[in-house]
């Protein structure tokens, strides 16, 4: 008589293969959004060259055909960086840690980003500071910035002010992270639960079929709880919010071994802030 497998996983277990689950599906929907931005991107810079060119055609005289050039090869340019860009987080697809250029990763972003943020009026400025390299991984850092840009360009409907914020904390020895827009904010009784999973402050995705589903930001703290990081929001409702994300500078004794996000968090805890993004 058949006593039955000893070998079935436990409780714990089963919670943690589906969490992987759920954890690599989100990764393929951002994936899948990237790849839709930098698609429409990459298909303005196409129309410009196909213009252009046909103009360069039609006339003959120098100083238009010298015109037609210059906007080709500026064209050409954007595309290779939208290229490199989706390369970037392609490339980098393991779970591995390593001292990355947070400058870059915030450049790369914003380029697949642009027309987006074009389309919806929204004005973006850089701050960046001088910064060590951050010890994290670059794909996942960069999913979290992608959807940190996009939830603040979804909460000026009507346009506004976006800004991008690097700085380096000496006190912490962290490099800090600021994305913060003057949208519609985040109601206080909300707060508390926008990093728990399936939780959303949407109605559902917007015109673009992006957000909604309540797992960006849950995700975005599963990953950097996993860097050993913080991550905090302040907002007022009608003012804006702003997210901070503090990230371990890369040092020759802090490269941790290849670390799952969905591992066990560390005791450094999400800290929602009512007070208004100053």
């Amino acid at each position: 008589m058949s006593t039955g497998s000893t070998d079935q996983p436990s409780l714990e277990q089963r919670i943690e293969i589906l969490t992987q689950q759920l954890q690599h599906a989100q990764k393929l929907t951002s994936l899948g959004e990237l790849v839709s931005t930098a698609t429409h991107e990459f298909n303005n810079v196409l129309m410009t060259i196909i213009n252009y060119s046909k103009m360069g055609m039609r006339c003959r005289d120098d100083a238009t055909r010298d015109k037609a050039l210059g906007k080709i090869l500026a064209a050409s340019e954007k595309a290779a960086r939208i290229t490199n860009s989706i390369l970037g987080v392609a490339r980098n697809r393991s779970d591995g840690f390593e001292p990355t250029d947070m400058a870059k990763l915030i450049d790369d972003a914003l380029v697949l980003l642009e027309r987006e943020m074009s389309k919806y009026r929204i004005s973006v400025e850089k701050q960046i500071g001088q910064v060590p390299e951050a010890m994290v991984n670059a794909n996942q850092i960069q999913q979290i910035l992608l959807n940190l840009l996009i939830n603040a360009r979804q909460a000026m409907s009507q346009g506004g002010r976006l800004l991008i914020k690097l700085d380096y904390d000496p006190a912490s020895n962290m490099v800090v992270l600021v994305v913060r827009d003057n949208g519609s904010g985040i109601p206080a009784e909300k707060l508390p639960r926008i990093f728990d999973a399936f939780y959303s402050t949407k109605d559902g995705p917007d015109e673009s079929g992006k957000g909604g589903t309540g797992l960006g930001l849950s995700s975005c703290h599963n990953i950097v709880e996993a860097h050993k990081g913080r991550i905090r929001v302040q907002s007022s409702v009608g003012k804006g919010t702003a997210f901070t994300i503090m990230l371990p500078v890369a040092t020759t004794s802090n490269a941790p071994p290849p670390t799952s996000v969905l591992g066990v968090p560390t005791e450094t805890p999400a800290m929602p802030d009512q007070s208004a993004p100053s």
